[in-house]
């Protein structure tokens, strides 16, 4: 018995029905997703962190590749040749560890960001305004930044953090 992770392809938007089919075949799956801060408050509030893709751990020597590729929701393995490609399990714990972190911060627009970062503001009435990121609001997902305003002086004002982006360090 070898038991192995490989990686299963889905069709657009349908990961998690995917995940569904396989867990009601008891196959073990890594479906990873960051937890998202969408603008509209009906959007989805998780995403997939690889979009269209879903790590099973089987043993293809008695669960036959065909069964997984007609699957409800599947468009096959990733495989190089003719044969799937396994994924190496210290893969698959950087992979969680990585995705632990992320949420643990709050989601992917709070990876990474700490207090002085330059932000720019996307949408709304200070759209295209650049401001400095303060602190997270806590039990929220709302951000305090500091605006920059005329003069040299900075107000501070709560935003969605989903209007937010990282302005790319110039090179």
């Amino acid at each position: 018995m070898t038991l192995n992770w490989y990686v299963l392809r889905s069709k657009p938007n349908k990961e998690s029905l995917l995940s569904e089919q396989l867990g009601a075949h008891n196959i073990e799956t890594f479906y990873p997703r960051l937890r998202a801060n969408p603008v509209n408050p009906r959007a989805r509030k998780v995403k997939p962190y690889f979009p269209g893709y879903i790590f099973i751990h089987i043993d293809l020597e008695k669960t036959a590749p065909s069964t997984l590729q007609w699957m409800a929701g599947s468009a096959g393995f990733v495989s190089f040749g003719s044969a799937p490609s396994a994924v190496p399990e210290s893969l698959i714990h950087a992979i969680q560890k990585r995705v632990g972190q992320i949420n643990a911060a709050g989601g992917e627009i709070f990876d990474g960001l700490q207090r002085g970062d330059i932000v720019t503001i996307q949408s709304g009435p200070f759209a295209g305004y650049e401001a400095i990121f303060d602190a997270r609001v806590s039990g929220s997902e709302r951000v305090r930044v500091l605006l920059k305003m005329l003069e040299g002086r900075a107000a501070k004002m709560e935003v969605h953090a989903g209007l937010l982006a990282r302005r790319q360090k110039r090179k």
